[in-house]
């Protein structure tokens, strides 16, 4: 195939004006028509315009929003109040977090306050008799202290074969109780609903799964509080806040005296202590 000249004396007709420029001079639009150079005119930027999609909207690595389960909170150092031949105690706590009717359990309460046995404040005891996952009373080793109605908790046994009976304070099969009687004279809790869970920061978390539980289960009962709330003067800005740094609950039976104790490092939070 032969090579073109350069057309160095040519001349070329412009398909847009009909005149004759240098061969040389001239060039190709977008349109394919050739014209001279002071003729071009560019690709109007509105004839190409940018591809329109919707706003991302998904997550290329989304995970599911969950629910997490209340964690005990430190009370202050000695925190519970008692006052003689009453039932009403009363908590201090910073900043607690609590509703009025949650229910609270306590727990690594180190002493007796004003008459109060610490096992009265735990509310901690044992289940006396195997029950199955259906049934809708239970006896306790002492039921004497236990509130009506509320919420009790039963941690779980494991027993590997051929093996003694361990408490399995991890196991997540521990089951929350709702209870409406407690017979006293035979240490019978009874109006039972199983499997669920006790309201506890103005919420009611995820239920528990009613199972059988074996005699000698370790119970914990629960507190049904009240708010107190207080109104302090801030300097800056000038003004007032509210805050609530107690609580107050009613035991079964009257504290014997008026006192404060409790110990340092007890803890108040929800019945079933989940991870």
């Amino acid at each position: 195939m032969a090579n073109y000249s350069q057309g160095k004396y040519a001349k070329m007709i412009s398909d847009r004006s009909g005149l004759a420029f240098p061969y040389r001079e001239m060039v190709q639009e977008w349109t394919g028509m050739w014209v001279h150079s002071s003729e071009y005119e560019p690709k109007q930027p509105q004839l190409m315009p940018r591809p329109v999609i919707g706003d991302p909207q998904g997550l290329a690595h989304a995970k599911p929003s969950r629910k997490a389960f209340a964690t005990p909170v430190v009370l202050d150092n000695n925190p519970f109040t008692t006052t003689g031949s009453s039932t009403s105690v009363t908590v201090k706590c910073k900043n607690q977090p609590w509703s009025t009717d949650d229910y609270i359990r306590f727990t690594n309460v180190n002493n007796a306050v004003g008459g109060v046995a610490k096992s009265t404040l735990e509310l901690s005891t044992t289940l006396n008799g195997n029950i199955t996952d259906s049934a809708t009373s239970l006896v306790l080793a002492d039921s004497s202290q236990f509130p009506a109605p509320g919420y009790i908790v039963i941690e779980n046994f494991v027993q590997p074969t051929g093996e003694t009976i361990d408490y399995d304070e991890g196991n997540d099969v521990s089951e929350t109780i709702y209870y409406t009687t407690n017979t006293t004279a035979s240490n019978t809790l009874s109006g039972l609903t199983r499997g669920t869970a006790a309201p506890v920061g103005g919420i009611t978390p995820l239920s528990t799964t009613a199972t059988s539980h074996l005699s000698g289960a370790k119970v914990y009962g629960s507190y049904k509080i009240t708010k107190q709330t207080t109104t302090e003067t801030i300097a800056s800005p000038p003004g007032s806040v509210t805050v609530s740094n107690s609580f107050t609950f009613s035991l079964k039976n009257n504290a014997s005296s008026t006192a404060t104790g409790g110990g340092f490092f007890a803890f108040g939070g929800p019945v079933n202590m989940r991870p």
